[in-house]
């Protein structure tokens, strides 16, 4: 059974959940494709002007499915579609805002880095435990994150893995708005109608040179793909990651 919400037009608005097709709060290589086909069709519709994406109900995502790292036979296309996924991120033209209600882990927090806006609701938290895992950030955040945190607040985020409360990282410069719990998507969605209403070709044109070239990202991208697919080869890191998923379980 399909328990994924389907993307929703409003107000000019796509609605993207994040999670995977059979409804949990992670991102399996099917959500990753899912996602890039959908920002790549949501580039070329201009009924799109901006684009929000929100977790299932309590959470905004997990990361990234453990039982995929730990089978080797998947690595190659996983890799393929978690490549696809971040460069679509890096490379989209629109808008994107995020509504966060509940925890931003792993992947689910450095997706985060490519919006525009974040805006959490008083609950939420934001980790991302890759160093504890044996692993290198992703997404190009080691590009990201010093320019959004400076680099003091990305080392400590990334290296020591602490959890950031919403206000902590409202102060670093992650979260743009606090929200009180309940209210996170409408606030979401009527920042994303004032935008809509915003000149489409000034709107898309400042935002690029805001943004600058993305060309770097994309080879960070890479770079930090191939030492995350090195580290899935190593034997103590899938030792760690066996562990870790044993207590999740």
């Amino acid at each position: 059974m399909n328990a994924h919400p389907q993307p929703e037009l409003r107000n000019h608005a796509l609605i993207v959940t994040v999670s995977s097709n059979d409804g949990r709060p992670v991102l399996d290589r099917r959500a990753y494709e899912s996602l890039a086909r959908t920002f790549h069709e949501a580039a070329e519709n201009d009924e799109v002007r901006v684009v929000v994406l929100r977790g299932l109900a309590g959470c905004f995502c997990l990361g990234g499915d453990f039982s995929e790292f730990l089978d080797a036979t998947k690595h190659q296309k996983l890799i393929a579609a978690v490549t696809d996924m971040f460069r679509m991120l890096a490379t989209f033209p629109k808008p994107i805002l995020a509504c966060v209600d509940g925890d931003a882990v792993g992947v689910g927090c450095t997706i985060l880095f490519h919006c525009d806006m974040v805006i959490a609701s008083e609950k939420s938290t934001f980790r991302v435990p890759f160093v504890d895992f044996g692993l290198v950030p992703d997404a190009a955040t080691s590009i990201l994150a010093p320019q959004k945190l400076g680099y003091a607040g990305a080392f400590r985020f990334f290296c020591l893995g602490d959890t950031l409360r919403a206000e902590d990282a409202r102060a670093l410069g992650l979260v743009a708005e606090i929200v009180p719990e309940g209210g996170v998507e409408e606030a979401t969605l009527g920042r994303a109608r004032q935008l809509a209403k915003k000149p489409v070709a000034a709107l898309l044109q400042t935002r690029g040179l805001l943004k600058g070239n993305t060309t770097a990202l994309c080879e960070r991208i890479d770079e930090e793909i191939s030492l995350f697919q090195q580290a899935l080869q190593d034997d103590a890191t899938l030792r760690r990651l066996q562990r870790i998923a044993r207590l999740a379980a």
